[in-house]
């Protein structure tokens, strides 16, 4: 990374591009900050991003507030670190598998899962990934595309496609409220059927009628997620096609 584009990044960036040493290295405190990290992950996972603040997060590590400082500049930074952080490691994958849907669909259910597990992330990444982790996921699911006749730049735009699919997905997921689900399910057929007047909404007023939204015995909840990737990915099917008769 060339240096004037370094000397432009937030310090918690060139941390974790090994441009910069992490605040308050050498020395040997109780805190540490991937302890820090883990500790604000586990927070926001639990109680939402509007709960993380560097004097609930001293409370949860029993220090006091000005000791987070001597590893972290700040909040701002500190989002940063729990991007690169909360995600793991993506799936593997060699640079032009012969399973390209299988190896996508793999990709996209294991980043559903992250954001299952953390809900918070989609709330934070909100602009280009710049960090080592999130763009090894980025880098994964291109790798997942490989064997393709797909050019580069389509094969971008079918990363795209599936990235914005899966995390919409799973912001809606997340989204119901905290009741059991087949309650949130009835509750929310129950309302449509009183508002979605077939006059108004002809289209969504038949698929109330049929049924559509009323709660399906067996169902799991992301269900709807696979059978909606599925159909994507269809799609992207037809488009490697044309592109391999091209």
């Amino acid at each position: 990374m060339p240096d004037d584009i370094g000397n432009q990044l937030p310090h918690a960036l060139n941390v974790l591009w090994g441009r910069a040493k992490p605040k308050g290295r050498g020395r040997t405190p109780a805190l540490s900050l991937e302890r820090i990290v883990a500790a604000a992950i586990a927070l926001a996972d639990e109680e939402g991003l509007t709960a993380l603040s560097m004097a609930r997060l001293a409370e949860r590590l029993g220090c006091a507030p000005m000791s987070l400082y001597r590893h972290v500049a700040g909040k701002d930074d500190l989002q940063l670190f729990m991007l690169a952080a909360a995600p793991g490691s993506p799936p593997e994958f060699d640079t032009a598998p012969a399973d390209w849907r299988g190896s996508l669909t793999r990709w996209a259910v294991e980043l559903f899962d992250v954001y299952l597990r953390h809900p918070w992330i989609a709330q934070l990444a909100n602009s280009p990934p710049m960090d080592p982790g999130q763009l090894a996921w980025l880098d994964a699911a291109l790798r997942s595309l490989g064997g393709t006749p797909l050019d580069p730049r389509a094969r971008f735009s079918v990363v795209m496609l599936v990235l914005h699919y899966v995390r919409g997905a799973a912001q809606l997921l997340t989204s119901i409220p905290a009741v059991p689900e087949e309650r949130a399910d009835r509750a929310y057929a129950a309302l449509l059927t009183e508002l979605a007047d077939p006059d108004r909404f002809p289209a969504l007023a038949r698929a109330v009628e049929a049924g559509v939204f009323d709660p399906h015995a067996g169902a799991a909840p992301d269900d709807d997620f696979h059978a909606g990737l599925d159909h994507l990915l269809d799609g992207v099917g037809v488009a490697i096609e044309r592109a391999a008769r091209a």
